[in-house]
């Protein structure tokens, strides 16, 4: 006999499903990571030994290596409870109300990101419908990168909510 799945059960496949895309997206930032470092002292010694440089080394480097590197590994970050918290106060609280400004504050946060994400979302498709360029001395396409913004910020919400569920089902805040 096949049983509903239990909101335990619902809250631990969220959590399972939050950390899979959280590694894959720090995966995916520490290739663009690798591949900024290789490509950056790549064009160094070009210009040293050759003296010539590849061309859109600076846009590269700008606007697909740091947006990567900036937003992809958001998520791992949130779920890992590395970001900067502050809580004199709240440290003072009692474990039920400290439980509730965590789950107030996550909710504030999820709703934040969600709004980022989908401006970002509506701005790559619209970069992508007019394949976006940037004024270089080649065709730069800016569209790519636009995508990493609705996909971190998307992962970021998902973490978020998996950190919620994660301190509802210890009774505890984070």
């Amino acid at each position: 006999m096949n049983r509903p799945p239990t909101l335990r059960s619902l809250a631990l496949g969220i959590e399972t499903l939050s950390d899979w895309i959280n590694r894959a997206t720090l995966i995916l930032g520490a290739l663009f990571l690798i591949l900024m470092a290789l490509h950056v002292t790549l064009d160094v010694a070009l210009r040293y030994f050759v003296g010539r440089s590849f061309p859109g080394t600076l846009e590269i480097v700008s606007f697909y290596y740091m947006v990567a590197l900036v937003f992809l590994p958001l998520a791992y970050t949130e779920r890992m409870g590395e970001h900067i918290n502050v809580d004199v106060l709240v440290g003072r609280f009692p474990p039920s109300v400290q439980l509730s400004l965590y789950l107030f504050a996550g909710t504030l946060g999820v709703i934040y990101f969600a709004m980022l994400g989908y401006q970002g979302y509506l701005d790559a498709l619209e970069a992508t419908a007019s394949q976006e360029t940037a004024m270089a001395n080649f065709t730069f396409y800016l569209w790519p990168s636009r995508w990493a913004l609705p996909l971190g910020f998307g992962a970021i919400c998902l973490a978020i909510v998996a950190n919620m569920l994660k301190a509802i089902r210890l009774r505890q805040a984070l």
